[in-house]
């Protein structure tokens, strides 16, 4: 079989990220074959978009973590993807709701990590991952379909593709986070002033360092591991609400803190 061409995949998926519109599925001679080479190719398509404007990969996102998002994506494991540092805003963010396909939030725990976590041949587990965390926040990831039914692509495109991610409000950062216990802390998610979904940490995978020590474990895989500074975002335990234009979305975690987005449906007043 010949092997796909992933550098125009690449291509192909990064212009789609500069003006997003609900694409086809891929030809299957772009098409990864299994999900390391999906992951491979997702490092391509990072090269493209910082050579694209969207900056460096400042962090990482993991998707299907929780019990809610599994059901909604009948996808039964864990997916993971980059997220670009100029997509990435502080507490509060006003954005264009044109400016994406169809635009889309989730409510999730973060970390940033005060200390590497570099390949290695034993998997790490949740108190080795967690001696490397130096904060957590409460963030809300901006998920854009970019595609035209995203039930029509192969698992292997969506992981290359970022697992849908557009960006991410990171909430004020809680360094005191060990007082927490952060798999029985609650969080909700509200459009408008509306109650849209509630969960709890132990959601995610029964702890959201779990999700952390499945990332660390995935990179290992891949020959690759993880930095100090980077933040990622541990999984949704609400299921994806799909906004309109001009509604404010606000997540709050407990101990944590909040974020909120607003979409706005003119563009003259974007930040």
């Amino acid at each position: 079989m010949t092997p796909p061409d992933l550098a125009t995949a690449a291509r192909e998926l990064c212009n789609n990220r500069i003006r997003p519109v609900e694409m086809a599925p891929l030809p299957e001679s772009l098409r990864p074959r299994d999900e390391p080479e999906a992951y491979r190719l997702q490092e391509l398509l990072h090269q493209q978009l910082t050579n694209s404007g969207f900056g460096q990969r400042a962090g990482f996102k993991v998707g299907c973590t929780t019990k809610v998002m599994q059901t909604f994506m009948e996808i039964d494991h864990p997916c993971s993807g980059g997220v670009m540092s100029e997509t990435v805003y502080k507490e509060y963010a006003r954005c264009s709701y044109s400016g994406f396909a169809r635009i889309g939030v989730e409510a999730e725990i973060a970390v940033r990590l005060g200390a590497d976590l570099p390949a290695r041949d034993t998997p790490y587990r949740r108190e080795d991952v967690a001696a490397a965390v130096e904060s957590c926040m409460a963030s809300i990831e901006l998920v854009d379909e970019r595609y035209d039914d995203f039930r029509r692509f192969d698992i292997e495109t969506l992981v290359a593709d970022d697992f849908f991610n557009a960006g991410c409000v990171l909430g004020p950062e809680c360094r005191d986070w060990r007082a927490l216990d952060l798999g029985k802390i609650g969080g909700r998610m509200r459009a408008d002033g509306r109650e849209i979904g509630t969960g709890v940490g132990a959601d995610i995978l029964g702890h959201p360092f779990e999700a952390l020590a499945w990332l660390a474990n995935n990179r290992a895989e891949q020959g690759l591991g993880l930095t100090s500074g980077e933040f990622i975002t541990l999984g949704s335990i609400v299921q994806t609400h799909w906004v309109s234009p001009g509604e404010r979305i606000n997540v709050e975690i407990e101990g944590l803190g909040s974020a909120s987005v607003e979409f706005l449906a003119s563009t003259a007043e974007v930040d």
